[in-house]
């Protein structure tokens, strides 16, 4: 079948910087990576991006510059694909950009109590899709989330529509876990149909830690987790978590598991060496995501795990242990290594978005039918 470039845009919550992939996507949607790039984000921007995760002050102007200095990291990454692979911008289809979430407030009440419509709340990713545009010369696909929110759905996670087209196995229960920020499960099942939804922390309060008590953005490997000791009693305080308990659909983000979340939970325990809270996080994670693929997905052959958490071998070291009964593999020995993933997920969702297909699962039918998820900027 015919095949056309499109390129995906990624910056999630571990705000760790830029991830960019040029794909060929032909027809049917099959897609292949020709070139990966990635920029960081310096210390004083991430230090920004996290402040918005909060209230402050001066935020709209804060977070309009924050959007437009989004867009010129974007635009980096493009220049560097394009560089790479020698095509020229004509050749491109369109960006799929994603945006750096500060806030995600899902179904949060904003009904008038005489309204028996029900609560939609709010979702922001900071990005300037015109500017990006216009510094690329290319086609732009972003806003993927607003539009499930208004149809009733969470806007959260985006990849399981994408996860079902690259790893679906037929006549096969199979489970993605993306562990970025925040941990996303998607169980593709073995009659066809998808669910997705998010679990809980993945790397966001981990880096937190290493990063107070090391200086280093994130514990490399989970080497300092596995020189820790566990904290049962730690344990059990932060696995009473409401969110943990909650039925699917759902979603979440550092509106919930932030510094200060992690911090409340430490009040009690303020003699518990640094390691032994890391080897204790480390767990956490584990524990949050094994019990949703214990409950939704317990008879699924495999389970595939994508995303910076997938690099870290003590994390993975305990997914294992946590579900003996399933084959736990690394994305790259499918094909696509776990960094590419769901920047590959934002070029699938521009391809969709282009030829006007729903692009996001769970599916929600909003009142007036069509369910484009994704708003074009063009060139």
């Amino acid at each position: 079948m015919p095949s056309s470039n499109f390129i995906g845009l990624m910056s999630g919550t571990s705000l760790d910087g830029v991830d960019g992939v040029l794909t060929q996507i032909d027809d049917a949607g099959h897609l292949d990576v020709l070139a990966h790039d990635f920029v960081p984000f310096d210390h004083a921007f991430r230090r920004d991006l996290l402040s918005l995760n909060q209230s402050g002050t001066d935020e709209l102007h804060r977070s309009a510059m924050a959007g437009n200095a989004i867009a010129r990291h974007y635009a980096e990454v493009v220049g560097a694909l394009l560089q790479k692979t020698g095509l020229q911008t004509p050749q491109i289809i369109a960006i799929g950009a994603h945006g750096q979430t500060v806030r995600h407030r899902p179904l949060e009440s904003d009904a008038h109590e005489s309204s028996h419509r029900p609560a939609v709340g709010y979702t922001l990713q900071l990005i300037n899709p015109a500017l990006l545009a216009e510094l690329t010369g290319i086609d732009v696909v972003a806003d993927f989330r607003s539009r499930d929110l208004a149809a009733g759905g969470q806007g959260a996670p985006l990849v399981p529509a994408f996860h079902q087209g690259v790893f679906a196995q037929p006549g096969r229960c199979v489970a993605v876990l993306n562990i970025g920020g925040i941990a996303n499960l998607s169980v593709l099942k073995a009659d066809g149909s998808v669910l997705g939804w998010d679990c809980g922390p993945g790397n966001a309060l981990m880096d937190f830690w290493c990063a107070r008590h090391t200086g280093q953005a994130f514990d490399r490997d989970g080497a300092w987790a596995a020189g820790g000791q566990l904290h049962p009693e730690l344990l059990l305080k932060m696995a009473g978590e409401n969110f943990l308990h909650k039925q699917p659909p759902k979603s979440t983000g550092r509106d919930l598991f932030n510094p200060a979340w992690l911090l409340h939970h430490l009040a009690q325990f303020q003699d518990l060496e640094p390691a032994d809270v890391q080897a204790t996080l480390c767990t956490y994670t584990a524990y949050a995501c094994s019990q949703d693929i214990l409950r939704y997905a317990p008879d699924a052959c495999q389970l595939i795990v994508c995303g910076g958490g997938a690099l870290n071998g003590e994390l993975m070291r305990q997914m294992v242990a946590h579900v003996p009964d399933i084959t736990v593999l690394n994305s790259e020995s499918l094909g696509l290594p776990p960094l590419q993933v769901e920047a590959a997920a934002f070029a699938w969702l521009a391809f969709k978005t282009m030829h006007r297909q729903t692009s996001s699962l769970p599916s929600v039918t909003g009142a007036r039918g069509a369910r484009v998820l994704g708003a074009i900027y063009p060139r």
